[in-house]
């Protein structure tokens, strides 16, 4: 397998994606994304040594004694996800070494057990290794966040007016206060200059993005 292009550093940010084999969906039910999430919020950190499969097994109470015990070193800070039918994304800074080849892997893994169980299926869920591009500065990181959480109207999954009504991403967050387990948007926001503006600053691009979407394989190589 060749060597991945970009290095994977420590407190530096990226922009992870992958997708379906094919670009088959690897999201069909609504229990499919909440497990997905789960495990991102499992995962994320580098002492959950134990399979999330049997941490699910575990009493409501068994589960408070072991994160309190065992989650408490993360290995990425995630600062925004997109959960897509067929593929996703993340904006993730390393916290520790190689803390996004360990999250990606794991997350992956666990997932790719879980549905190929549920469907069914043998072999690998996501098309290859994952791809990472690596944000140079904070204004790049504030219209790469924009990007992903315009996804769910560039697919034309909801309407540009009704793009806070998809379920699958952190723009809620964001934007409608809504309290997440593991979505870091501090950054984001301050780099935006608070919520108001975010907001503006993503929803003035809605119809942008749909076109450059259209056209955006007149640029590739």
């Amino acid at each position: 397998m060749p060597l991945r292009k970009v290095l994977l550093t420590t407190n530096e940010f990226y922009h992870v994606l992958n997708r379906g084999v094919a670009s088959l969906p690897i999201f069909r039910k609504v229990s499919d994304y909440k497990r997905f999430l789960s495990l991102v919020d499992y995962y994320r950190f580098s002492d959950a040594n134990l399979s999330y499969s049997k941490f699910a097994d575990f009493s409501s109470e068994e589960r408070i004694k072991f994160k309190d015990k065992n989650l408490n070193n993360p290995q990425v800070e995630i600062l925004a996800y997109c959960l897509m039918h067929n593929h996703f994304h993340f904006l993730l800074k390393q916290v520790n070494d190689n803390g996004i080849l360990k999250f990606m892997s794991s997350l992956q893994n666990a997932y790719s057990k879980y549905f190929n169980i549920k469907t069914d299926r043998n072999g690998p869920l996501s098309q290859g290794r994952f791809k990472a591009i690596w944000i140079e500065n904070e204004e790049i990181l504030l219209h790469i966040s924009r990007y992903i959480h315009l996804n769910p109207s560039t697919s034309y999954l909801v309407n540009s007016e009704n793009l806070t009504s998809y379920k699958w991403f952190s723009l809620p967050e964001y934007i409608g206060g809504v309290q997440s387990l593991f979505i870091n948007t501090g950054l984001i926001l301050n780099t935006a200059g608070g919520i108001k503006n975010y907001k503006k600053f993503v929803f003035d691009q809605l119809d942008y993005q749909r076109k450059l979407d259209s056209i955006k394989h007149l640029f590739l190589e």
